[in-house]
C-alpha cells in the first residue's frame, strides 16, 4: 500500500479539544459582525444550481495555521481564502451531484490558538461569522428549500453549535453531516434537537463518526471514559456490527479543485467500538495513513474520515434527501 503523506490532506486536519459551546450572539446579523454576507466575495459557494430540490450549508475546515498574535483567519486575506476553498473542493463531490451549495467564508480558528491557550475566544469568533452566515443564508438565499448541514472538524463543530442555538429553524433540515467531530452524551442530553442517525434515511438527524484504529483506545475526539454517538458509514448501523470492506464503495482522494486523483473499492471495513462508541477502521495500518499531525496519535484517522468513505456518503447524501423529499 503506498504510503500517504501529510501534505496532501493537511488543509483538512487542523483541529482542537472540545470546550465550553458557544452561545448564541445577542446580535446576530453580517453587519453586526462586520462582515457583508450580502457579498457574493464572503461565499466559497454561493448557489450554482436552481434546478436542485435542496441546499447545502457547508462549514469549511480548518486551513489557517495562525501565529501568537494572530488566532483567527483574516477575512480579507485572499491567500487564506484560497486554501479555504480548497479544503471546501476537497469535499465537495460528495454534496454537489444532490444539493445546491452554499459555503461561507468565516474568521476560523487557527492552530496557533491551542498553543496560546486561547482556542476558546478564537472559536467564539469563528462562531460569531458562522451564526451570521447562517441566518443571511436562511433569510435571504434558501428560498425555503429543504437544506442540509455539513461540516468536518472545526467545520462539523460549527455545526453542532448552530444546531444548538437555532432550534426553529431546523424544521426544514434534512440531515446534518458532522464528520470528524463527536456528539457526546452531555450534549444529546442537553439539546433534545441533536438527535443521532440510527439508519440509513431517517432525516432531522446527526451523521457523526470519527474513524481509528483497533487499537486506539484513548484520543483527542473521544477520550477514554467518554462516549460519542456514531454511525458506520459502510453498514448505517450504530452498534458492533462489523461491515466488511466489500461494502465500502470507493475511497476517494482529491486535490485542491476537487479532483479524485486516486480511487480505492474495498480498502477498509468498519465498525462501532462498543465502549467508546469511535468508528473502528480495518484492513489499513496507521503506517500506510499516519496521522500526520504531532497532536494527533498514530493510528487517529482523523484527516482520512471524508477519505475512507467517499463514496459512501456520496450515495448516502442523494438516499437521504429523496427519502425527506419523498
Amino acid at each position: 500500500m503506498k504510503k500517504r503523506t501529510a501534505a496532501l490532506f493537511l488543509i483538512l486536519c487542523l483541529t482542537i479539544p472540545a470546550f465550553t459551546s458557544c452561545a448564541k450572539p445577542e446580535e446576530s446579523s453580517d453587519e453586526a459582525q462586520g462582515i457583508d454576507y450580502s457579498s457574493d466575495s464572503m461565499w466559497a459557494y454561493n448557489g450554482t444550481d436552481p434546478e436542485c430540490e435542496a441546499d447545502l450549508f457547508l462549514i469549511g475546515p480548518t486551513t489557517y495555521a495562525g501565529d501568537e498574535e494572530n488566532i483567527n483567519m483574516p477575512i480579507d486575506d485572499e491567500e487564506e481564502k484560497e486554501s479555504f476553498l480548497g479544503a471546501l473542493n476537497m469535499e465537495r463531490g460528495i454534496y454537489e451531484e444532490t444539493l445546491d451549495m452554499y459555503a461561507p467564508y468565516y474568521r476560523q480558528g487557527s492552530l496557533s490558538a491551542i498553543d496560546n491557550g486561547r482556542m476558546e475566544d478564537s472559536y467564539e469568533i469563528a462562531y460569531e461569522d458562522v451564526s451570521a452566515a447562517f441566518e443571511y443564508y436562511l433569510e435571504n438565499k434558501n428560498d425555503d428549500s429543504p437544506f442540509v448541514l455539513a461540516g468536518f472538524s472545526q467545520g462539523a463543530y460549527m455545526c453542532l453549535e448552530l444546531m444548538k442555538n437555532y432550534p426553529d429553524e431546523l424544521d426544514d433540515m434534512i440531515a446534518c453531516y458532522c464528520i470528524g467531530w463527536a456528539l457526546t452524551k452531555e450534549d444529546v442530553e442537553e439539546y433534545p434537537q441533536l438527535v443521532s442517525a440510527t439508519g440509513e434515511t431517517d432525516t432531522g438527524v446527526i451523521i457523526a463518526f470519527s474513524s481509528e484504529s483497533e487499537d486506539i483506545t484513548d484520543s483527542m475526539f473521544i477520550p477514554e471514559g467518554s462516549w460519542s454517538y456514531s454511525i458506520n458509514p459502510l453498514n448505517w448501523k450504530t452498534d458492533s456490527t462489523p461491515a466488511d470492506k466489500s461494502l465500502n464503495k470507493g475511497a476517494c482522494f482529491t486535490d485542491y479543485s476537487g479532483n479524485i486523483t486516486e480511487e480505492i473499492p474495498a480498502l477498509t471495513g468498519a465498525y462501532i467500538d462498543p465502549v467508546r462508541g469511535a468508528l473502528k477502521v480495518t484492513d489499513v495500518t496507521p503506517e500506510d495513513y499516519p496521522a500526520a499531525l504531532s497532536f494527533l496519535e498514530e493510528g487517529e484517522y482523523h484527516i482520512y474520515d471524508y477519505q475512507f468513505f467517499y463514496r459512501n456518503l456520496q450515495e448516502n447524501v442523494e438516499k437521504r434527501v429523496e427519502a425527506y423529499l419523498k
